[in-house]
């Protein structure tokens, strides 16, 4: 999103005494602010002390692989300084301090500039740019970005970027001297940060400042509505291009590729579409209702196998029951068989009587 339609105009020119070799860089670039680093700041501002006109804050991010003109704003943090009509006092150790903390976490971001909550530029915003710029702990020999971020109650919040460059007749004036040159930036978001900075922009018309959160449902139908306004603002700007209107601006190859796109959109009735996406809901539930019967049906077959092993099964009870009769008519039969050998004995005996009597 393009949040600066400015122009700028880069002129080469001598830069200010500074020892051969060691003057930073002030070719054009580009400066991409995310969202997360710009609340931070607004945050920031918001805790400072009544007596304090501005707060400042070090600026932490990425730049371009390919020729270093583009630079990429991912976080920042705060740092304390004290300001008077004749001096400024900046935690130069706590910034160092909290910039290693942060290069152990985030090994690749970088140092590359500072913050101001206001738009005012001043002699004592050269010093605090010409540390942030300089050599060992700066960002040298790369440009130092300077963001400056107007939060004046009642007013917009307004956003500008800017690069420096030495000057001064002699070396000692330059350390406290800098030409402040615009830059151009963006503030650019992702599809994950849309939802939230929606939200935000949500709560800004209400008197509590307040926002509910919406559900899936409701997210999906703003963004149906989104593009259904978006896709009403194209045909609209196609109309215009066709028709040749005046207050159009037209631009017969950029109509010409959204017409190709809108011709792309099938035309279906709404009827028809709200019917089709009713009887896709009925088709999601009754697959999800039949999912978790065969879930729950599982579930409860592996817990009856679990019981039966863990307790014993019927088969198993009945292989007992049969062992134990088997082992009790044997123990019967030889009972029985006892009794047998005594009969035989007793008639063996009635036998034997009558030859001894004769």
């Amino acid at each position: 999103m393009a949040a600066n339609e400015d122009t700028f105009l880069h002129l080469a020119r001598p830069l200010g005494p500074a020892p051969v070799g060691t003057q930073p860089s002030t070719h054009p670039l580009t400066v991409i602010i995310q969202p997360q680093a710009l609340l931070s700041v607004l945050d920031h501002s918001t805790r400072r002390p009544p007596d304090q006109t501005r707060v400042i804050g070090t600026l932490l991010g990425t730049r371009s692989d390919a020729d270093d003109s583009t630079i990429t704003i991912h976080s920042s943090f705060a740092v304390g300084h004290t300001e008077t009509t004749d001096q400024v006092e900046v935690d130069m150790e706590y910034q160092k301090t909290m910039l290693d903390l942060h290069k152990k976490g985030n090994p690749k971001e970088v140092l590359v500039g500072w913050y101001a909550t206001s738009s005012e530029l001043n002699t004592f915003s050269a010093l605090i740019q010409n540390f942030y710029g300089g050599q060992g702990d700066g960002t040298w020999p790369y440009p130092a970005v300077h963001m400056t971020v107007s939060t004046e109650a009642g007013k917009g919040v307004e956003v500008r970027t800017y690069i420096s460059a030495p000057v001064g007749v002699t070396p000692e004036r330059a350390a406290d001297s800098a030409a402040f040159i615009p830059v151009p930036y963006e503030i650019r978001y992702g599809e994950a940060d849309r939802s939230g900075l929606e939200m935000l922009a949500a709560a800004k018309d209400r008197e509590d400042r307040t926002v509910a959160t919406i559900t899936d449902i409701e997210s999906l139908e703003h963004a149906l509505e989104d593009i259904l306004g978006m896709l009403d603002r194209v045909g609209k700007y196609v109309e215009g291009v066709i028709e040749e209107e005046d207050d159009t601006l037209p631009n017969t190859s950029l109509g010409q590729y959204l017409l190709n796109a809108l011709a792309l959109a099938p035309k279906v009735d709404p009827a028809d579409i709200e019917k089709d996406f009713n009887n896709h809901i009925q088709d999601v539930l009754a697959v999800s209702y039949l999912a978790n019967t065969i879930r729950t049906q599982m579930d409860l077959s592996n817990r009856l196998a679990t019981a039966q092993l863990t307790m014993g099964g019927p088969e198993s009870t009945s292989l007992a029951t049969k062992e134990e009769g088997g082992q009790q008519s044997q123990r019967g039969g030889g009972q029985r068989g006892g009794r047998g050998r005594g009969g035989q004995q007793r008639e063996q005996r009635d036998q034997r009587e009558p030859v001894s009597a004769i």
